[in-house]
């Protein structure tokens, strides 16, 4: 039914744990594409023994580049961006299945719902590993636990049509490794006229909380998100995406009141100050 997109990196066991919940858990079929960044500790081998469609690249690409790959080997109408430390919970592509039954158009982004034992949108600690993950617990207190649909979603697990990402380019490639890409590609998004942006409550992973990002320094997203669109990652989640609030429906234009003007001026501070450092450090190193 869907493409399901899995960027992995080193993390063979997560990776066994993510695709055994996609199997276990979905109602459909899906077209499951790996991209493997490295794959030193047994990942290429593991992969090379499946069905799975996959990429492979000897140094680490990132998730950007991985994913615009992955892509590339989808046949399906509409794609799913995972995280091989993500473990699919009970019923997360019937949800995907029955939002997409309500909307009769194709310029859309909505999400799942992630759960973490720290600093998630659904706290609840069932290991922070695969040795130790309590998968019993997981599957008895999660449905227990009452959230929201919400505003604004750039996390994933993500849906998108096909056509749609290929109509804005996929993910920006500047961004590399990754961090401040999904915020971007949501930005792209916004200026092709989208605005439609949901995250679905019911449609959870258990979030190990991005392993890869533990594993070395990665660009700072945030610098080049405010030096490409002139605006903060938070002002743009802030007064555009509205995220994490309830959802109530597609967004519009941000309100432009004392709050969004306060917030522009310290964002624009914030812009020049950058351009000016920018520009000091590249006439100095032209001496």
């Amino acid at each position: 039914m869907f493409s399901i997109i899995i960027p992995t990196y080193n993390n063979l066991n997560y990776l066994k744990l993510c695709l055994k919940s996609i199997k276990k858990n979905s109602k459909y079929n899906h077209e499951i594409l790996i991209y493997v960044n490295e794959g030193k500790d047994g990942t290429l081998e593991f992969v090379k023994n499946t069905d799975f469609k996959f990429n492979y690249s000897k140094e680490n690409k990132g998730v950007c580049v991985a994913f615009n790959e992955g892509v590339k080997l989808s046949t399906k109408k509409y794609i799913v961006l995972a995280h091989d430390d993500m473990y699919f919970c009970p019923n997360w592509d019937i949800e995907f299945k029955t939002e997409l039954e309500k909307i009769h158009h194709d310029h859309f982004f909505i999400s799942g719902t992630m759960v973490q034992y720290f600093n998630g949108l659904i706290n609840l600690d069932c290991g922070d590993n695969p040795e130790n993950f309590n998968e019993e617990k997981l599957l008895q207190e999660l449905p227990k636990i009452k959230y929201y649909d919400f505003q604004g979603t750039h996390w994933q697990p993500s849906l998108i049509p096909r056509r749609l990402w290929d109509e804005v380019g996929g993910f920006s490639e500047e961004f590399s490794p990754g961090l401040g890409s999904d915020p971007d590609f949501n930005m792209k998004l916004w200026r092709k006229g989208v605005r439609f942006f949901k995250g679905l409550n019911k449609c959870r992973v258990y979030h190990f909380s991005s392993i890869s990002l533990r594993k070395k320094a990665w660009n700072n997203g945030a610098k080049s998100f405010l030096l490409k669109w002139g605006i903060s990652i938070k002002f743009f989640k802030k007064h555009y995406l509205r995220s994490a609030e309830k959802f109530d429906g597609p967004l519009n234009e941000p309100i432009k009141n004392v709050n969004y003007y306060s917030d522009f001026f310290i964002t624009k501070l914030k812009f020049l100050y950058i351009v000016i450092i920018n520009k000091f450090f590249n006439e100095k190193n032209n001496y």
